[in-house]
């Protein structure tokens, strides 16, 4: 469904489907769902199979999206990561190093029919997004399959079967894992200002991309972003996507995570690709800090702080203030006082990071005393 914005365009808003580890009862996974509408597909790319009735060989259309991968060429290894809906493997695909992501809308039986068309409606809105998307700061898309019992994972003994019609999707592998667990480690020792600077450049440049394709992330957080060999910052994740409704009334809910929730958002108000660039502030803070938003509040407080009483992460004294600006900027409480992502980009890129934004040392760790009594013992 595409609508159109003041502007003329629309934007597309995404959650993401968390994914964490591996499910040792994968095998019970559901087969039932893709079933159900297996054979009611879309019209892009068409591939005549022959089929064999009474020992007379027939062909029949089966219709194939332009993103669709040969089950054939793929190998799913051990999981990396679990979730709510399913799990993340390694694995190869045609000879490349990939990340493939198995969804399971839970054990047979256990959804309602509306449940599951709504989970592979998402599913396939996800797929429908990121497949077109192209940019060194965005998790590179391979393909998909919305169903195919040739899938197989390698174990120690051997390769096991998964459920007929289990779908899956295959993206590039980031060996440097989620940046949230790259900030987790150096939650001691904090980032040279340098490192800091170019890892919210990567993910500045990523959000300004996907606003440019008319696309609101809705989710962004350092969880969902990854790091490459090289600790390039690649944003990952694509759930539930939809356009901007021109009617800004038209595009409301809680969606997201809590603590990067922009004020809109928490009280359920309309809201726009603004709220990505709330997240993104919240975002900056976390890969300065390498500490998390908010950690002792409940979700109540949260929302009652932030949305009444403009409750926001404390700043370090030490934090330079032009970067200290972009902070504040982009997590104001009004969503038109917040800068566009294109925007957020020239003024990080107009940091002078030889000087440590005109405080820190660049090959140094951030470790001035204010800094760590704002951390805590």
């Amino acid at each position: 469904m595409k609508e159109k914005n003041e502007s003329g365009g629309g934007y597309v808003r995404a959650d993401q489907i968390d994914l964490k580890s591996l499910d040792e009862q994968l095998q019970r996974h559901l087969s039932k769902a893709w079933t159900m509408e297996k054979n009611k597909n879309m019209n892009d790319n068409e591939d005549h199979r022959p089929i064999i009735v009474n020992n007379t060989t027939s062909t029949r259309c089966v219709t194939r999206q332009e993103w669709e991968i040969d089950p054939s060429k793929l190998i799913i290894k051990g999981a990396i990561a679990r979730g709510t809906f399913g799990t993340v493997h390694r694995g190869i695909y045609d000879g490349q190093d990939v990340a493939v992501k198995l969804l399971d809308w839970g054990e047979e039986g256990h959804r309602s029919d509306a449940e599951i068309a709504s989970l592979r409606a998402a599913f396939t809105q996800e797929v429908a997004v990121w497949h077109k998307l192209d940019h060194p700061n965005v998790t590179k898309f391979i393909g998909a399959t919305m169903g195919s019992s040739e899938l197989h994972i390698q174990t120690e003994n051997g390769q096991v079967g998964m459920p007929s019609n289990v779908c899956c999707v295959v993206v590039e592998y980031c060996p440097g894992g989620a940046l949230k667990s790259y900030l987790i480690k150096n939650r001691r020792r904090k980032l040279a200002f340098k490192v800091v600077i170019q890892l919210a450049l990567d993910l500045a440049r990523g959000l300004s991309y996907l606003h440019s394709e008319k696309i609101v992330h809705r989710d962004v957080k350092t969880e969902n972003m990854l790091l490459d060999k090289t600790r390039t910052v690649k944003i990952a994740d694509f759930g539930v996507a939809r356009l901007e409704a021109s009617n800004p009334h038209d595009m409301t809910g809680e969606t997201g995570t809590l603590g990067y929730m922009a004020p809109e958002v928490l009280n359920g108000n309309p809201y726009n690709r603004k709220c990505d660039v709330y997240s993104f502030g919240i975002c900056l803070w976390e890969i300065y800090c390498c500490d998390m938003p908010y950690p002792d509040l409940s979700f109540s407080e949260v929302t009652s702080a932030v949305v009444r009483q403009n409750l926001r992460p404390e700043i370090p004294r030490c934090c330079p203030s032009s970067l200290a600006n972009v902070m504040k900027r982009c997590w104001d409480a009004n969503p038109d006082k917040r800068p566009e992502m294109d925007e957020a980009v020239t003024m990080l890129e107009a940091i002078d990071t030889s000087k440590g934004g005109g405080m820190l040392p660049v090959d140094q760790p951030q470790s001035c005393l204010c800094f760590r009594r704002h951390r805590g013992p």
